[in-house]
């Protein structure tokens, strides 16, 4: 493990306008909040759709497709983000009256990702009129191309960062396209259809189409949207926290499909107290599980059930899924650390970390590298063989540090080494990418090269930012449902950590990796739960980075500290 350095997170003289409680004043302005009207989440509040390029064109297109009853074929990517993304495409554009509507997701490990030749094929034996690419097609420039010599219209969604070359589809709706004004840059896939398809729904008003059919609730679809969002842990600006606030009340009041509730239920997760959390560890990992092992139209089908029966028994196979991808990365993880320690990463002042071993699974490595980011600190590529799709090729998922645009390094690297990258793709904390196996050598110290060129040395310092410490008065469970209630949190917008001393009362290890421990704080002790955290030996006093938690386990719910970090200081 890194060395850890831990700092309260510096808000300085900023006040926010507006009446907020003291703590609350510095949890959010410590994440840029500077007026209460950036905690207003109401739809009301969201951005409207106008400056998203090329919305009103593609708009029209699709509005062109249901009135004429063309086929549209929805082609989506295969994790939780894509299948999320397809569902909302397919139902939506049903209940908006497209009955001639299907989708085609690429299978990983025989077509790999986005919209490429060898899909188009494939998609045009279904002869569709119109193909709309969901969470993906930003660079399916060859396979647009072909998409257009058949005939095919191709309006492409995404919301990855487009290449120097765009392909000539009839229109790209993107926030991230260069000139593009919309002011979120941060939209997951689902949150681009939904823009695409509330146009869309506008003008089919607007026009009288549904002067004898019932205008679709567009709030329907926010819990697919919410889950969607969280599960591709993209950043929650003020846009996507009200999409993820609204899609979460949605479900607390079981007002979602039963799909999502099946997921609830397979994961263990109340839907009554459902949080963001939940979509980001519980039930996106079920839908994900589908990609990375099997096929993601289990998934999809989970999320189109009408029938709660049926979404059951599609929750119970990806429940199962999940559990077999958990084995698969905990091997493949143990294996890279070896690798790592083998290596000496952080004595060899390695910057950037590639990791490969024969027999990986390719569903896996993005896991396996944020794993090990985790440990070592380190931007890391994992890289598995691709099979019979590119015998000779590795396929690599990379996963960064905040400061190091993944993507950009691998621009630069493929700009600085032509034919280096077969193909890559992504953001700027994750990425991936296929090279020839014969580079993977020239690859990695290409990799370290670079990242060592633009990523300061003091960024791999692991650094944890808190929320300060805690008054006892604080420590309850109201204020753990006060501090619920203030989000959605997660990527960008962090849950309050705090940081505090404890007398360490107890411990034991529970789940074979994870610790249960009992704390004392002045006359008090709390319990506290810290994940694969090894014990603490004859330790007494303890330093804790933590998050209030409600433990619902018995009968009546209780304040459970979940640990972050845990250092002995006596």
């Amino acid at each position: 493990m890194a060395d850890v350095l831990i700092m309260a997170r510096d808000v300085g003289e900023v006040s926010i306008d507006g009446d907020l409680a003291p703590l609350f004043e510095r949890i959010y302005a410590a994440r840029g909040i500077r007026s209460v009207s950036e905690l207003e989440l109401s739809l009301r509040n969201l951005l409207p759709p106008d400056e998203l390029n090329q919305v009103h064109p593609a708009a029209e297109r699709v509005q062109h497709a249901i009135v004429n009853q063309e086929r549209i074929l929805v082609v989506g990517d295969f994790d939780a983000d894509g299948a999320t993304s397809v569902a909302l495409a397919l139902s939506l554009l049903r209940a908006m009256g497209a009955d001639n509507v299907d989708f085609l997701v690429p299978n990983r490990f025989e077509f790999g990702y986005g919209l490429s030749p060898e899909i188009v094929r494939l998609a045009a034996d279904l002869q569709p009129a119109l193909l709309i690419t969901v969470d993906n097609g930003v660079s399916s420039v060859d396979g647009v191309a072909l998409a257009n010599t058949l005939g095919i219209d191709v309006i492409v969604t995404d919301h990855h960062l487009p290449g120097a070359e765009l392909p000539a589809a009839f229109a790209i709706v993107n926030p991230n396209l260069p000139g593009c004004k919309f002011p979120s840059k941060a939209m997951a896939g689902v949150g681009v259809i939904y823009y695409l398809l509330m146009v869309v729904r506008a003008k089919l008003r607007e026009d009288g189409w549904f002067a004898e059919r019932v205008v679709p609730n567009l709030a329907d679809w926010l819990d697919l949207v919410a889950l969607g969002t969280v599960a591709d842990v993209v950043p929650l600006d003020h846009n996507n926290r009200i999409l993820v606030h609204q899609g979460l009340k949605r479900m607390r009041a079981g007002r979602c499909r039963p799909g999502v509730q099946a997921l609830c239920s397979v994961a263990r997760r109340q839907l009554r107290k459902l949080t963001a959390q939940d979509l980001g560890f519980a039930l996106g990992p079920r839908l994900n599980a589908a990609g990375r092992l099997d096929d993601m139209a289990i998934g999809i089908r989970c999320l189109l059930a009408e029938d709660l029966p049926t979404a059951r028994g599609l929750a119970t196979a990806l429940d199962e899924l999940n559990r077999a991808r958990r084995e698969i990365e905990q091997e493949m993880v143990s294996a890279a650390e070896l690798i790592v320690s083998a290596q000496n990463v952080a004595t060899d002042d390695r910057f950037g970390v590639c990791v490969y071993e024969p027999g990986w699974h390719q569903g896996v490595v993005g896991i396996v590298a944020g794993r090990l980011r985790e440990k070592i600190h380190r931007p890391v590529i994992a890289f598995a063989e691709t099979g019979d799709l590119a015998p000779d090729e590795l396929k690599g998922s990379a996963r960064s540090l905040p400061g190091l645009h993944v993507r950009d390094v691998l621009d630069a690297i493929a700009s600085r080494f032509p034919g280096l990258l077969v193909r890559f793709g992504g953001h700027a904390m994750a990425a991936g990418m296929s090279i020839k196996r014969v580079h993977y050598q020239r690859f990695c110290k290409a990799f370290d090269d670079e990242v060592r060129r633009v990523l300061p040395r003091e960024a791999l310092e692991q650094v944890i930012l808190t929320d300060g410490g805690l008054c006892e008065d604080d420590l309850c469970l109201a204020m753990a449902e006060r501090l619920e209630n203030g989000g959605p949190w997660g990527q960008g917008f962090p849950e309050p950590l705090f940081h505090d001393k404890f007398v360490l009362v107890t411990q034991r290890v529970v789940g074979e990796h994870h610790l249960k421990l009992v704390l004392k704080r002045g006359e008090r002790l709390f319990d506290a739960i810290a994940f694969r955290q090894p014990p603490l030996g004859e330790a007494t006093l303890v330093d804790a980075v933590y998050r209030l938690n409600e433990n619902d386990y018995g009968e009546i719910p209780t304040l459970q500290l979940v640990v972050e970090h845990l250092s002995v200081l006596a």
